[in-house]
């Protein structure tokens, strides 16, 4: 039997701050939590999901094909800058070589790998960051 992951379409509650084209549609529970974090924190000014394309390499098939960070937002920082990222959410056994134990998890990180590369490398050109959050980054519940 599959798995089953939440998925579905955010209803917005501050739509002025969603700059994507498409109605937001999360595909598990932390990408709904994140969704939910960027419409009510008062520190995003505008965010969008699955916004950005990002040329890289399937490094097991050879082929160029496109990447979607989930997530571009705009916000203030504590000391009032102004930052802009693109976010990638992605469970933590699929970030970290020594998490991926399973042979399906290593090859999540491997594709992974370079679809971040190539992130990293396209956010450095536009003058932005790039960052992939984890649970543990979304559920720290003020421990760290």
């Amino acid at each position: 039997m599959a798995k089953q992951f939440a998925q579905g379409k955010y209803s917005l509650k501050n739509p002025t701050k969603y700059v994507g084209r498409r109605t937001p549609t999360y595909r598990s529970s932390w990408e709904f939590a994140f969704m939910k974090f960027c419409d009510e924190n008062p520190a995003i000014q505008a965010w969008a999901s699955e916004a950005v394309k990002i040329p890289f390499r399937n490094p097991f098939t050879g082929r160029h094909t496109i990447y979607v960070p989930d997530f571009f937002i705009q916000y203030k920082t504590r000391k009032g800058k102004n930052k802009v990222e693109l976010i990638e959410v992605k469970p933590d056994n699929q970030t970290f070589k020594e998490s991926a134990t399973s042979k399906h998890n290593k090859a999540h990180w491997v594709l992974n790998q370079a679809k971040w590369e190539a992130a990293g490398k396209y956010a450095k050109s536009k003058g932005i960051g790039f960052r992939v959050i984890t649970e543990k980054d979304m559920f720290h519940q003020g421990r760290r």
